[in-house]
């Protein structure tokens, strides 16, 4: 799995997932927050904070009511040893501005995750002794930000490393057991199949060391896709491999998988439109997945020329598009709605007649996915993606289609 390199500096992937809060209270730690539900850090979005022209979260948080972000990447130092670093040039221990963005998400109501490892770089578990050392650099940054999630993005060429695979796994193992609470996620390489034999060969390294995370994710681009049905048709089969893997039935498995997608043209010059993240979001919420989130905010921008020359760029998607529509899609499968004013609203539906008779009544406490009907004020409503406590009413941006009068 090849992310952009050329301007990226680093790639993309993965992280956290599922309903629920956790508690973790780090201490002392810089910056510590209370949680926010795990469903926002399942749909958080990747953003470099250093490089590729970095966005101003706060600007993205109002356009669209995102509360989540995913931090990337943290490495081992380029001159070696086992510490964590942004980019492998930017020591955590000694980082203000990493923690300057983490200060504006979190004023304004919102929490981060931090991804470590992602596409080149040297990544720590190729360099640490052992998983407790791995976890012991790992804690650091765990510690630093006050973190209530982070992700494993295992990708080539890391994940071909046994020797760096069984660290990485182990001292994942050993952070979810030291810090109760903490949101872990994996992602790996998408293929047509699913995953590829390391892709495998990671999930048979958890399963012998009793290791689950939230989430295992995958990437389905930069491998031959293009388009929302090669990337629901990867997600289907890596839910057997799962299966077979892990011993689950069906829907255990989708609820410990994953989907980290690339906005725009690929690195390998694959489209993944706004339309096709709806197709894939209505395939995440309706077999009740774990997780949903892309690669990357800085690239969630409109190029000049939109196509930008036929090129992938690290600092815009490469299709025409309004800033920030792909962030609206996280938004969508946390359960909240993006303000009314962004750009580029979904047309309203046409309205179905008049029902005979009133659906079950809407519940605040209910959790609802795409399709579940309800009846409120009189009118019939169907869900068009994951909500709870979202009272139904008529919204072009909203989750409830009005389905008439009962």
């Amino acid at each position: 799995m090849r992310r952009l390199r050329a301007c990226l500096g680093a790639a993309a992937a993965v992280g956290l997932a599922a309903a629920g809060t956790t508690a973790l209270v780090a201490g002392s730690a810089s910056g510590a927050t209370s949680a926010l539900s795990n469903r926002w850090y399942a749909a958080a979005p990747y953003l470099m904070p250093l490089d590729n022209d970095p966005p101003d979260p706060a600007a993205i948080m109002d356009a669209t009511g995102l509360k989540a972000f995913q931090l990337a990447f943290v490495l081992a130092p380029n001159g070696g040893g086992c510490s964590p670093t942004w980019g492998g040039t930017a020591a955590v221990s000694s980082d203000t501005a990493v923690q300057s963005v983490v200060n504006t998400i979190r004023a304004k109501g919102g929490d981060v995750s931090v991804s470590i490892g992602g596409y080149g770089g040297t990544k720590l578990g190729q360099v640490c002794s052992d998983a407790a050392a791995t976890a012991a650099a790992y804690q650091q940054v765990i510690t630093k930000y006050g973190l209530h999630a982070i992700d494993f993005d295992l990708e080539e060429p890391e994940y071909e490393n046994t020797a760096a695979i069984k660290n990485e796994i182990g001292a994942a193992k050993i952070l979810q057991q030291n810090n109760p609470g903490l949101y872990v996620s994996v992602t790996t390489a998408g293929t047509a199949d699913g995953t590829g034999w390391f892709g495998k060969q990671m999930l048979l390294e958890a399963k012998s060391q009793g290791f689950t995370p939230n989430n295992f994710s995958i990437m389905p681009f930069d491998g031959g896709f293009n388009g929302a049905a090669s990337q629901t048709g990867a997600l289907t089969n890596f839910n057997q491999i799962l299966q077979s893997t892990f011993g689950w039935d069906q829907a255990t498995a989708y609820a410990h998988e994953g989907f980290s997608g690339m906005n725009g043209r690929s690195d390998t010059g694959e489209f993944f439109t706004q339309t096709d993240f709806q197709t894939v979001l209505d395939y995440a919420t309706s077999h009740n997945m774990d997780r949903f989130t892309f690669w990357s905010l800085n690239r969630d921008r409109q190029c000049t020329p939109a196509d930008n020359g036929g090129r992938t760029s690290g600092t815009c998607s490469s299709v025409a598009q309004n800033s920030w529509d792909f962030a609206k899609y996280s938004v969508k499968f946390a359960g909240a709605t993006p303000p009314s004013s962004t750009p580029t609203p979904t047309p309203t539906p046409t309205p179905t007649p008049p029902s005979t008779g009133c659906k079950p009544a809407w519940s605040s406490t209910a959790v609802y996915t795409v399709g579940n009907e309800v009846s409120y004020n009189n009118h019939n409503w169907k869900a068009k993606w994951w909500t709870q406590n979202e009272t139904p009413v008529a919204s072009d941006w909203g989750v409830w289609q009005d389905e008439g009068a009962c």
